[in-house]
Formats: C-alpha cells, sequence, structure tokens
C-alpha cells in the first residue's frame, strides 16, 4: 500500500490540469484535482472561450451593415447586453460540467477548495484545512490578470475577470493595454455599438508580433472608429456622479463608463507555499521548469502559464499531456515550444506562426519578404473599407519558409494549417507547387512569386 493518499495531486483544474489529471488517471495513477474557482480555468470560464462568443456577437453589426451591397434590407434592430450574457453563461455552465465529468468518469477525486503546497508531498486544503498527502505534486494554477496598485483610483476600474459579468452595457470603455486581451475586446466593445478607446505605453499595439501586422491592425481599429493613443498611460483614475474619468500622463481626460486594465498577467503563484517547499521562482514569480516541467524539487512539477514559457491554451494542455505520458505512462516527452500557431481574435482577426521578420533578420542573413495587401473579394461588394493581408517570411538560402503572418477574416483558420506546413519544414517551393483555392483570399499565400523586399548581410567575419 503507498505511503501517500494519491499518486498525483493538481492544483488547479485548468486546462493544463484537467489534462494531465485525465492522462495520469488513464494511465492506472490515482489522480485528485483542487480547483478554489471553477472547473475549466481561465480559457473556458473567463477567457479565450466567452471572449470568443463576444466577438461573434461584436461582428453582427457589421454583418448587417455589409448586407446591404448584396441586396438586403435588413431593418431594425437592436441589441440586448443582458441577453447576450445569460447566453454565454449557459454556455459556459455547459461547459464546466463537462470538464467536471470527464473527470469524474476517469476516476479523479475532486475538490472544490483552494490547494497550497504543505511540504514536498502535501496540500493543504483551505477550505476545511485537510491534509492530503501525494507522491507527485503538478502545479497548474494558470495565471491572473496584472493591475497596477499603484495607479490611483485604480480600485474603479476592471480586469478581463470582471468584463463577462458586468451587469450593464458600458456604452463608453477605455481599455489600457495594447496586447491580445486588449486589442480583442477594443473590438468587442466598438462592435457592440461602445464609444471605445485604446491607451497603451509603447509605440505601437501588439509587442512581439510581427510589425507589418502591427501597423494594419492599428489602422484597420481606426477606421472602425477605435480611438488608439500610444506612448500614454494613465495617472490616475478619478470616479463621477457620470462615470469615470482617466487622466493621462500627457495631460488628456478620458471619459468613461468602464475602464478596462488589460496591462498583462502575472504567473498566479502568490500563497500556493512554494517558498516554503523550496520551489524556485525566476524574477517574475513564475514556477522554474525544465523541458520536461520539472523544478529543483523531485516531487513538484509545473504546466501551463503559471510556468511563463508560451502562455496558450493548446501549450498548456500539450505540457500537461506530455507531463502525464512521462510520469505515469512510461513514455518520456518533451514538448516543442517552436513554430507554435497563434490567433488573435482582433477585428480583423490576426493569425501568425513563426517567425516574425525582426526575429528573422537577427538570425538569418538572406531573406526573401512577400507581402500582399488587397481587399477581401467581400467587400467588393459591401463597400467597406478595409484590407487583408498576408506575408511569408523566406530564408533565402534554403527556401525554407520561416514565417506566415495573417490579417483578415478567418486568419486563426487559416494558420492552423500554415502551423504544419511550417512545422514540417515547408519551404516557398512547397508553397509554389500547390495548387491555388479560387476565389479565395488563401490562394495569395501560393501565388506570391516576387519578393516585396530582399534582406541580404554579409556574414560578420
Amino acid at each position: 500500500m503507498s505511503e501517500f493518499d494519491y499518486d498525483l495531486f493538481v492544483i488547479g483544474a485548468g486546462s493544463g490540469g484537467v489534462r494531465a489529471a485525465r492522462i495520469a488517471a488513464t494511465h492506472g495513477a490515482r489522480v485528485a484535482i483542487a480547483e478554489e474557482h471553477r472547473y475549466g480555468g481561465t480559457c473556458v470560464i473567463r477567457g479565450c472561450v466567452p471572449k470568443k462568443l463576444l466577438v461573434y456577437a461584436s461582428q453582427f453589426s457589421e454583418s448587417f451593415e455589409d448586407a446591404a451591397g448584396f441586396g438586403w434590407d435588413v431593418g431594425a434592430r437592436s441589441f440586448d447586453w443582458k441577453a447576450l450574457i445569460a447566453a454565454k453563461d449557459r454556455e459556459i455552465n455547459r461547459l464546466e460540467g463537462i470538464y467536471r465529468g470527464n473527470l469524474e468518469r476517469s476516476g479523479v477525486a475532486l475538490f472544490d477548495s483552494r490547494a497550497e503546497l504543505d511540504g514536498p508531498n502535501a496540500v493543504r486544503l483551505v477550505k476545511d484545512g485537510r491534509r492530503v498527502t501525494a507522491a507527485k505534486i503538478l502545479i497548474a494554477t494558470g495565471g491572473a490578470p496584472n493591475n497596477d496598485m499603484r495607479l490611483e483610483g485604480v480600485e474603479h476600474t476592471i480586469t478581463s475577470n470582471e468584463v463577462f459579468y458586468l451587469p450593464e452595457f458600458p456604452k463608453r470603455v477605455v481599455i489600457a493595454g495594447g496586447g491580445f486581451i486588449a486589442v480583442e475586446f477594443a473590438g468587442i466593445f466598438n462592435g457592440l455599438g461602445s464609444e471605445t478607446t485604446l491607451i497603451y505605453r509603447g509605440e505601437e499595439i501588439l509587442r512581439g508580433f510581427d510589425d507589418d501586422l502591427r501597423q494594419a491592425l492599428h489602422a484597420e481599429m481606426e477606421k472602425k472608429g477605435i480611438r488608439v493613443i500610444t506612448e500614454d498611460v494613465f495617472s490616475r483614475i478619478e470616479k463621477t456622479d457620470t462615470g469615470l474619468i482617466g487622466h493621462t500622463n500627457a495631460g488628456e481626460q478620458i471619459e468613461a463608463d468602464q475602464i478596462l486594465m488589460a496591462i498583462g498577467r502575472n504567473p498566479n503563484t502568490k500563497g500556493l507555499g512554494l517558498e516554503g517547499a523550496g520551489v524556485k521562482l525566476d524574477a517574475a514569480g513564475a514556477i522554474r521548469v525544465d523541458e520536461r516541467s520539472r523544478t529543483n524539487v523531485p516531487s513538484v512539477f509545473a504546466v501551463g502559464d503559471v510556468t511563463n514559457r508560451v502562455n496558450l491554451t493548446p501549450v498548456a494542455i500539450r505540457e500537461g499531456h506530455a507531463f502525464a505520458d512521462t510520469e505515469f505512462g512510461g513514455k518520456p516527452v518533451s514538448v516543442d515550444h517552436s513554430m507554435v500557431p497563434a490567433a488573435v481574435f482582433s477585428q480583423p482577426e490576426i493569425g501568425t506562426v513563426g517567425l516574425t521578420e525582426t526575429e528573422a533578420r537577427a538570425r538569418h542573413s538572406s531573406l526573401d519578404i512577400y507581402r500582399a495587401s488587397f481587399r477581401p473579394m467581400k467587400h467588393t461588394l459591401s463597400g467597406r473599407d478595409e484590407k487583408m493581408l498576408m506575408k511569408l517570411i523566406v530564408d533565402a538560402d534554403t527556401d525554407r519558409v520561416l514565417g506566415v503572418h495573417v490579417m483578415g477574416p478567418d486568419s486563426g483558420e487559416l494558420v492552423q494549417v500554415l502551423g504544419i506546413a511550417l512545422k514540417m519544414g515547408a519551404t516557398k517551393a512547397d508553397f509554389d507547387a500547390t495548387m491555388a483555392v479560387h476565389p479565395t483570399a488563401a490562394e495569395e499565400l501560393v501565388t506570391m512569386r516576387e519578393p516585396s523586399e530582399r534582406v541580404r548581410r554579409e556574414a560578420a567575419e
């Protein structure tokens, strides 16, 4: 009989934790999982899934307008925020039930409680003080919204946690931040009818993405009526009888009904007892792990955003699966964090995989850059002034495609398939040899023949 209550105890029932628990259980391990909020984690409860539902809702306003160009008379229309949120909540409740059910059917014990480390082989369930032991412990607590607590009046703002549960629809919204969460919610509120402003401290939105995508999205957002302010931040937030006023370092006073702080996320490690168990953290508060998700403590592991590697839901799922296969299935697996495709559900949408041009220039001496910007076919009749962008970055020495960046309708769907091609090492010749599908926007990817730019750098002597 084992000296421990469980073979594996998972703290956090988000995407990575749930996958690890289920796979470990299928390998025959005795598994328990604890969650202090709701099963499904950030992605399912207050992240990717509800956000995508709100994106869909916000796109109808333009669809109604575009319909006129195709002979439709849509007539009077209105929007009901409360009805949308109620429908969203029903779907999230359904999904949480599925997560719970899948765990239970796999034989995993569920604890609805916050769990904290109580040494290298035990956790303390905060709800009732119970101490549970395990041979191995997996930390999968994800991330939490960052907020500048030094900002005067920050208590009057909301984060991406609260935005999904607003009781009333805000007619005026200001979003602080320039990352994917910020630009996505700017598109959502603008599409639903809010007067929307985005304020960001950097020179351009979407730091870390390809510069052509950043500039193109900025321009398209402004065409849609979103005010984008860069190189400025809030100095204080003032609450008034009619709402909020955001005062900025540049002297602006921006009135709003809601101010959404989307200035990043932090690894959710505070108060977990990691220091007491001897688990090392990095300067950002993330758990340090190796390629097999092992910490410096042999019995403690971590996956997902809490490790601050590649903070995307599919990556957390892959890491959780690999951990379970390695530790309980006898199949050692290391996750490859390179060439990870990603989508930003901005409006227009972005899909990206591989190196940005800046990264490629730093690593390769010879590049061919292919760019195409054009109006999607739909808008030849709708009359909407919106451009689509496609970009290929090619290593001129090997012909290998190093990166693909797309902005336009369904870019997220497109980049999933592109990710397969790039992961397999596709060359520009492979793209050229692929027959085009006509009429589609994607055919542009296989019909760009001449580089828009050739980069040649002499090798350092």
